[in-house]
């Protein structure tokens, strides 16, 4: 037989359709409930029209523009149920694909992004990442491993590819341009997409990003153990503020402003014991029990080696909004957010085993269970982006200071990961990392903490992080810095307080000296060390 390869038409034209050299003609809306996709059911196609909608659910979504709807379910293995849909402006579409993460365990389809990126004029997004549960619950992952790979990876890479193709077949064009944006788990979704799928996105910004699964989670039970193991080292939420008044008093005024934020926690040496009750307890002191507790919290988790498996909390914004009250502490003993995700995840993703006490957690023995059975799955860890950056890819990564769910200092860790596999001058020229002084998980905090973060907002590129990355991708102009503000209450109708900016790691903001130390343009972006001088 000749080895000359024959092509059918059938299979010529795939091949026209998969490069893009034939326009398709566009389908109706509700035309696409017939469109065929591997491994894809699709429930629902509708136009909806103008004005208010409710996604199933959900509450009313308003101002939302006319769109086309679709809704389907994706089974890339038997025991696959991956919930999506797809919102379509159903005129004035810009040409772009906004991809919609999860936060936590995910569990839901992000409806409210979806309706904010449809309402700029982007075809978007989003999934349940193959299960209906609470942010916090993993129970769903009891028994169901490929549940658990459609959560780590699989979800969001699906959606991106039926997505496109559901969009292509509505306006009869392939999508020009795809962002992703999302914070915590999905940061780690979005660096996941640039590890292992780099051409679903052009540009990425990943946000506090939980990219370690098995070491951030094996951190929070370090954390549980040092505070709840002996009930006497136990930190009530009545006794941040004197941990943040001290950390402060020790570090605030090292960049030269004192203005309650810690610009730069790794130049901060803030000695816990110093905290030490010295008569009777209260809440402005802490006991023997307590400050040993702190130190570990602010050490992070270590192996019976001494060695250092994941980085600790750094000291300031303990108190107030989503601090260590919500996160580390709790409102009450066995009641932090840190205690709902360690324990779901050893007793439901890993150990299969709803019995499982904490009590008997050894960092050495089940961080090493967890990285054998279940990195694979969910960690984001490889700094190899060689892939994405050859094909044009920008990413975008961003971190606060004061965040109590992620250490600061892993995103830090894996941004140096990437320059040591990459080299210094390779990575400036697709990668920038962004340190949020003052911001907690993902936005609030003492310091400015708004800049665009986390869904399309139509902003500018000097204060809107989004806008930054679309610039870079389709102007290739870089983000040196980008400009945060702080209001004076939770919207911006109440005015500013505060603006700083944001300088691209590893700079940090350094006050000129003169002019209001609340004004971003009082303020140069230096080489770290330099600012504290």
């Amino acid at each position: 037989m000749s080895n000359m390869v024959r092509y059918t038409p059938v299979v010529t034209l795939y091949v026209f359709l998969a490069c893009g050299a034939i326009q398709a003609a566009p389908t109706s809306c509700e035309g696409l409930a017939k469109l065929a996709l591997p491994a894809t059911t699709l429930k629902t196609a509708e136009s909806v029209p103008a004005g208010s909608f409710t996604p199933p659910g959900n509450g009313p979504i308003a101002n939302l523009p006319a769109f086309c709807r679709v809704a389907g379910m994706i089974k890339p293995s038997a025991d696959s149920d991956v919930e999506f849909e797809v919102w379509m402006p159903s005129t004035g579409w810009n040409g772009k694909f906004e991809g919609i993460g999860n936060g936590g365990y995910a569990g839901s389809i992000g409806y409210g992004a979806m309706g904010a990126a449809v309402a700029h004029g982007y075809a978007t997004a989003s999934t349940d990442t193959g299960h209906h549960a609470g942010t916090t619950d993993a129970a769903w992952a009891l028994g169901h491993p490929e549940k658990v790979t459609d959560f780590g990876y699989r979800a969001i890479h699906e959606t991106a590819d039926k997505a496109k193709a559901i969009i292509r077949a509505f306006y009869g064009d392939p999508v020009k341009r795809a962002y992703f944006s999302s914070c915590s788990n999905g940061g780690r979704q979005a660096l996941m997409e640039a590890q292992r799928y780099p051409a679903d996105y052009d540009g990425i910004i990943a946000g506090a990003p939980a990219y370690y699964w098995t070491h951030l989670l094996t951190a929070a039970m370090w954390d549980m153990t040092a505070t709840l193991n002996d009930p006497a080292s136990y930190i009530p939420a009545s006794k941040l503020p004197a941990i943040e008044g001290a950390a402060l008093q020790a570090c605030d005024a090292l960049d030269g402003v004192k203005d309650g934020v810690i610009d730069d926690p790794t130049m901060c040496h803030f000695t816990p014991s110093t905290l030490l009750c010295k008569g009777a307890d209260s809440d402005s002191c802490l006991t023997a029990p307590q400050v040993a507790a702190l130190e570990k919290i602010y050490s992070g988790a270590h192996n019976v080696k001494g060695d250092q498996v994941f980085p600790g909390f750094s000291p300031g914004g303990e108190a107030g909004g989503t601090g260590w009250g919500g996160w580390i502490t709790g409102a009450a003993r066995e009641k932090s957010l840190q205690h709902a995700f360690g324990t779901n995840f050893f007793e439901y993703m890993l150990y299969s085993d709803a019995k499982w006490d904490y009590h008997t957690f050894s960092v050495d023995r089940d961080m090493k269970v967890a990285d054998d059975s279940l990195a694979g799955k969910l960690n984001a860890t490889n700094p190899d982006l060689k892939k994405f950056k050859d094909r044009g890819g920008k990413l975008i990564m961003y971190h606060g200071w004061s965040d109590a769910a992620i250490p600061p200092v892993a995103t830090v860790n894996y941004y140096k990961n990437v320059v040591s596999k990459m080299g210094a001058k390779d990575t400036s020229s697709f990668v920038r990392l962004f340190m949020v002084p003052g911001m907690q998980h993902c936005g609030g905090g003492p310091g400015p903490n708004v800049f665009g973060q986390g869904a399309v907002t139509g902003g500018d590129p000097e204060h809107d992080v989004d806008a930054a990355l679309h610039r870079w991708v389709e102007a290739g102009k870089a983000p040196e810095q980008i400009i945060a503000t702080r209001y004076k209450g939770l919207a911006p109708s109440s005015g500013v307080a505060r603006t700083r900016p944001l300088c691209r790691y590893p700079q940090v903001a350094k006050w000129n000296g003169t002019g209001s130390s609340d004004d971003a343009a009082n303020f140069t972006c230096t080489d770290r060390g330099v600012a504290a001088k």
